[in-house]
């Protein structure tokens, strides 16, 4: 990119930058323009060294849209859209340790997830990112023609969705501080149903819609459906379309979740500490 306020370091072939040189404190209509233009080309984009307070991080968000608030967790009391994700040692469950799009089973999935590091293991913890643009690119045009007419069946918690009707509170049984953010009653069940195939409001450009959320195809049977489901999950997540992250404290990320997919990897055994705001989006078509 050329004339912008800021160097930029992309981390793969696939996706993902890091732009140096960006105080996110002293945030303009310029700057922001930039770094908009380059989260779109990258998908998903990082700054390093930042000291933000809970104002200015929450103010960056809210350039991109309005604030989605997560349906089965609590926000700071303070700062109710800053959702604040902590693992300590000896915990069990990794938030978000699975292949997903923030929001996937909500009518309307989130736009943009950004987070903030606040403390981070000595080693491990990384994130990874998925560029689902190539993901449905790659695929042959056979395949393309039999998506392009295809829904999914989204869910986020219950015994149908990826962590096999495992409770939330049975999730954090070893971390109370994770236990306490959970919203009452634990039996609301959040489900939609989505396009295979969505169309970027913003490029254009067509993706895959999968991730763990993806429980089955609609209007299929589970048995009918897991063959595709299954295979489109493995593909979507090919090495050559990902990007990894190494956190430390200071570190921001914002990503894409109509064209992206993450995963946190549960390689740590340290307390990890991240501020993650959510940006509301629209029906995916």
């Amino acid at each position: 990119m050329r004339n912008v306020p800021f160097d930029v370091e992309p981390l793969s072939g696939a996706l993902g930058a890091v732009l140096h040189g960006v105080d996110l404190a002293r945030l303009d209509d310029e700057l922001f323009a930039a770094i908009e233009k380059a989260w779109l080309k990258y998908l998903v984009v990082f700054f390093v060294d930042q000291e933000l307070t809970p104002e200015q991080q929450i103010a960056f968000a809210r350039r991109l849209g309005d604030i989605h608030y997560h349906p089965y967790m609590q926000g700071l009391d303070e700062h109710p859209e800053i959702l604040e994700i902590v693992k300590e040692p000896g915990s069990s469950y990794t938030f978000g340790s699975e292949w997903h799009s923030d929001q996937m089973f909500s009518p309307q999935p989130a736009k943009a997830t950004m987070l903030y590091a606040k403390e981070t293991p000595s080693a491990g913890g990384d994130t990874l990112f998925a560029n689902m643009y190539l993901a449905y690119e790659t695929l042959s045009d056979g395949m393309r023609t039999a998506l392009d007419g295809l829904s999914g069946y989204y869910t986020g918690t219950g015994s149908r969705n990826s962590h096999g009707g495992r409770a939330r509170e049975d999730r954090y049984a070893d971390n109370p501080e994770m236990k306490a953010k959970l919203k009452r009653p634990d039996n609301v069940v959040t489900e939609a149903v989505h396009p295979l195939v969505r169309t970027h409001p913003q490029t254009g450009r067509k993706s895959l819609f999968i991730g763990g959320h993806t429980h089955s195809l609609d209007g299929f049977t589970e048995e009918e459906s897991q063959p595709l489901v299954s295979y489109l999950r493995t593909h979507s997540v090919r090495p050559e379309f990902t990007c990894r992250f190494s956190w430390r404290p200071g570190s921001l990320a914002l990503w894409d979740n109509r064209c992206t997919q993450h995963h946190a990897i549960a390689d740590y055994d340290e307390r990890r500490r991240m501020h993650r705001i959510t940006v509301a989006g629209d029906a995916p078509y």
